[in-house]
C-alpha cells in the first residue's frame, strides 16, 4: 500500500485547476497584516472582516527590504521595510529568545504571554507545548476548526569563531541581498519563521476563518519530545497545517520516520608512551547540514574522516604510531558533523613525517569533496603532552568502528525520484577519560528499512566492545494524494499565484507522524516557506518566501468549507 501511494505523489503536481472547483476570495492579507496586534490585549472574537477584492488572484509583495546588493543590513533595522510587518516583528522578537532544544522554557513562556496577551484561550501543557485557540470569525463559526502547528526550538550550531552562548544570548539576525541569516550561528528560522506566521495570523483583525488551533511544540528536533507529550484529545480541529517544510511552492504530504541509536562503551586508559609529543588534528570547513534534507548531497561527515585519517596513519608504511587522548565533534543528533577535533600522541621521531601526512591526507579530501565541500581541512598543530591514551587495542576497535559505521545514504526510493528512502547520521561523538559515547539517527520512509539500518550501527559499534541502546522511535507519515486539504490549497495556490504547487515527500522527520497516530482522521499538510542549509551556521531564510506563505494560508482558511 505504501509503495502504491508513494508512486501517486508523483502525479499530484499535474493537480488541475479546477481540484475544489470554486474560486478563491482574499482580503490583501500581505498588506492588511502590516500593523502588529500585540501591543495590547485584543478581543477574543476578531473584528468583522473586510469584503473580499474581486479577483481571486492576488500580486503578493515581495516582503523584501531596500537594500543595494551586498549590503548587510541588521534584521531589527530592516523591519519597517518588510511585509507582512507583523511576521518579521514576532520572528525578530523570537531570535531575541534562547530556545535551543531541550531549553525552551523562555520560549514556552513568551508565547504563553502572547496568546494570553490578545484575549485568547491559551493552554500550556505538561511538557511546555502552547495552544492558543482563536474563535471563528463572525458567519464562520460552522467552519472546520483548523490547527496550524510548528516548533519553538532550534538546532544550535555555530562557526568555531564564534563566542555567542546559545543558551543564554540572542541571535544576531542581518539580511543581505534577499536572505535573512545569523552572523557565525544558526538563524533559527527552523522553525521560528513557521512560529512567527502563526503568530501574525493569530494577531490581524481582517482575516476571515473558521475556528484556529495554534500549536507551538517544544523540541521537535531532538527527540520529537513535544508532540509525544501532547494529549490525544487537546485539539478539536480536523485540518492540521504543519508550517515547518523548507521549501516554498512545495506541499509535504508524507514524511520519514525515525529511531536514536545511542553507543556507550569504557575503555581503559594507559599513560602515555615516553618519547612523544603532542599533537592537535583538526577536522574543519565542511558544511554539514540537516541529516534527513542534505544527506543526500554528498557532504562529507568530520567524524569519519577523522577516523578515515588515523586508521590511514596506523596503515601506512612505516606505520604512525598515533596514540589518541581525546576525541570530540558534533553537537547534534540529525546534523551532518562538520568540525571533530582530536588531541594525541605522536612519537617525537615521527612528528615531522605525520605533519606532512596530514597535509597530503588533508588535500586529497579536499580533491575528494570538491564539489561538495570545498572548504573542508585536516589540519595539525603542536599542544601540551596528554598524560594518558586510550589503551592501543580499544582505540583500534573504536575508531575502525567510527571508520566503518554506515554514515550517509543507504536507499533511495524506488517509488520517488530522487527521495532517500533510508539514512544513517553518526551525529555525535565524544571521547575521553576512558569513556566513549557517540548518538545516531537513523530515518526511513519503510519501518523494517528503518530497524534494519539501525541494526547495522548496532552491530558496528557492539562488535567493537561497545553497548548500544535505541529510542525515540517513530513511523514514517503515510501520503493520502486524495486529501480534501491538499485538494483544497492546490487550487487556492494556483489561483493566488498563477502556478500548481509540487506535491511530494521528505527525508526529515516531521510531528504529522506523531499527530496522525493521536488524530487519525486529521487531515494535514506541510508548506512553509524557503530554508537553505538549516541546522548548519549557513542557514538562511528567503525573505520573499515569507508573504506567499502567509497569503497562501490566508487565502485557505477563507476557502475551508
Amino acid at each position: 500500500m505504501l509503495a502504491r501511494r508513494m508512486m501517486a505523489i508523483v502525479t499530484i503536481v499535474a493537480l488541475s485547476a479546477t481540484a475544489c472547483g470554486s474560486q478563491v476570495a482574499v482580503t490583501s492579507p500581505s498588506a492588511s497584516a502590516s500593523a502588529r496586534a500585540t501591543q495590547q490585549a485584543g478581543s477574543a472574537v476578531p473584528e468583522a472582516t473586510p469584503s473580499p477584492v474581486a479577483s481571486p488572484l492576488v500580486q503578493p509583495s515581495t516582503g523584501l527590504p531596500s537594500a543595494s546588493a551586498g549590503v548587510v543590513v541588521p534584521l531589527a533595522d530592516a523591519l519597517a521595510t518588510m511585509e507582512p510587518r507583523a511576521v518579521w516583528q514576532d520572528f525578530y522578537d523570537l531570535t531575541q529568545i534562547p530556545r535551543t532544544s531541550h531549553h525552551e522554557e523562555q520560549a514556552t513562556a513568551f508565547l504563553s504571554a502572547f496568546g494570553k496577551g490578545l484575549g485568547l484561550e491559551t493552554i500550556t501543557d505538561d511538557v511546555g507545548n502552547v495552544i492558543i485557540r482563536e474563535p471563528a470569525t463572525p458567519g464562520m463559526e460552522d467552519r472546520p476548526g483548523v490547527v496550524l502547528q510548528a516548533h519553538m526550538d532550534m538546532v544550535g550550531q555555530q562557526t568555531p569563531d564564534s563566542t555567542v552562548d546559545l543558551l543564554t544570548d540572542p541571535i544576531s539576525a542581518v539580511v543581505e541581498d534577499g536572505w535573512v541569516h545569523a552572523q557565525g550561528t544558526t538563524l533559527g528560522a527552523d522553525d521560528g519563521i513557521g512560529v512567527a506566521i502563526i503568530m501574525a495570523l493569530l494577531q490581524a483583525k481582517d482575516v476571515a476563518h473558521g475556528p484556529i488551533e495554534a500549536l507551538f511544540t517544544v523540541n521537535e528536533e531532538d527527540g520529537f519530545t513535544g508532540i509525544n507529550g501532547l494529549s490525544p484529545d487537546v485539539l478539536r480541529g480536523r485540518l492540521y497545517i504543519n508550517v515547518d517544510n523548507e521549501q516554498e511552492g512545495q506541499f509535504l504530504i508524507s514524511s520519514a520516520g525515525g529511531v536514536y541509536v545511542e553507543i556507550a562503551a569504557d575503555y581503559p586508559e594507559t599513560p602515555t608512551p615516553s618519547g612523544m609529543t603532542g599533537v592537535q588534528i583538526d577536522v574543519g570547513g565542511l558544511l554539514g547540514g540537516h541529516s534527513g534534507v542534505d544527506i543526500d548531497k554528498g557532504r562529507g561527515s568530520a567524524h569519519q574522516i577523522m577516523a578515515r585519517l588515523l586508521v590511514e596513519a596506523a596503515a601506512a608504511q612505516p606505520p604512525f604510531d598515533v596514540r589518541v587522548a581525546s576525541l570530540v565533534g558534533g553537537n547534534a543528533r540529525n546534523a551532518i558533523p562538520s568540525t571533530t577535533t582530536v588531541v594525541a600522541a605522536v612519537p617525537t621521531d615521527q612528528y615531522a613525517a605525520f605533519e606532512k601526512f596530514v597535509a597530503d591526507f588533508s588535500a586529497t579530501v579536499a580533491t575528494e569533496l570538491a564539489a561538495t565541500d570545498p572548504g573542508v581541512t585536516v589540519t595539525t598543530k603542536p599542544v601540551d603532552l596528554p598524560a594518558s591514551v586510550m589503551d592501543a587495542a580499544s582505540q583500534t576497535a573504536l575508531i575502525g568502528a567510527v571508520f566503518d559505521a554506515p554514515q550517509g545514504v543507504y536507499k533511495m526510493s524506488d517509488t520517488v525520484p530522487g527521495l532517500v528512502e533510508t539514512s544513517g547520521n553518526l551525529g555525535v561523538l565524544d571521547i575521553g577519560a576512558g569513556t566513549f559515547t557517540g548518538s545516531v539517527y537513523v530515518r526511513s520512509a519503510i519501518d523494517s528499512e528503518r530497524d534494519a539500518e539501525a541494526l547495522r550501527f548496532i552491530t558496528v559499534f557492539e562488535d567493537a566492545g561497545a553497548t548500544t541502546a535505541t529510542a525515540g522511535a517513530y513511523s514514517s507519515w503515510p501520503p493520502n494524494p486524495d486529501s480534501p486539504l491538499l485538494a483544497l490549497m492546490t487550487q487556492v495556490y494556483t489561483d493566488l499565484f498563477g502556478t500548481a504547487p509540487e506535491a511530494t515527500a521528505v527525508h526529515a522527520g516531521l510531528e504529522t507522524s506523531v499527530a496522525g497516530v493521536k488524530y487519525p482522521d486529521m487531515d494535514m499538510i506541510s508548506i512553509g516557506p524557503t530554508l537553505r542549509d538549516v541546522h548548519t551556521p549557513n542557514e538562511r531564510l528567503e525573505v520573499a518566501s515569507v508573504p506567499k506563505v502567509y497569503d497562501l494560508i490566508v487565502a485557505a482558511l477563507a476557502e475551508v468549507k
